[in-house]
C-alpha cells in the first residue's frame, strides 16, 4: 500500500523521481490506496521495469514494490468477490425461503 500524490513527497511509482526506483510501498497510518490507485501504480512499476536501464538493485526494489501493490489489488478484489457472493446469497435466500414455504404442507 502506498500513499498517493506527489505533494507530500510521495511519487507515482514510475521511478523517475531521482532516476531510481520509487520508495517502499508503505502507507502512512490510516492512508490506504484504492484499488484503482494501486492498479495504476502497479502499471507504472511494470512500465518502468519493462523500459530497462536499471541496476539490478533498482530492478529488485521495483519488483518488490510491484509485489506489494499486486497484493493490495488482490486484497481489494478478494473483498469485492466476498461482497458479490454475499449479495448473491442474500438475493437467493428469499427465493429459497419462498420455495420451501410452498413445498411445506403445514
Amino acid at each position: 500500500m502506498v500513499t498517493s500524490g506527489k505533494a507530500n513527497g510521495a511519487d507515482d511509482g514510475s521511478g523517475q523521481n531521482d532516476g531510481g526506483p520509487a520508495p517502499a510501498a508503505v502507507p502512512a497510518a490510516g492512508q490506504a490506496l484504492s484499488y484503482e490507485q494501486a492498479r495504476d501504480k502497479l502499471a507504472a512499476v511494470v512500465k518502468r521495469l519493462e523500459a530497462g536501464g536499471l541496476t539490478l538493485e533498482q530492478s529488485l526494489e521495483l519488483w518488490e514494490r510491484g509485489e506489494r501493490l499486486a497484493a493490495v489489488c488482490a486484497e481489494w478484489l478478494d473483498g469485492a468477490r466476498a461482497r458479490l457472493a454475499a449479495a448473491m446469497a442474500e438475493r437467493e435466500e428469499p427465493a429459497a425461503a419462498a420455495d420451501d414455504a410452498a413445498e411445506t404442507p403445514f
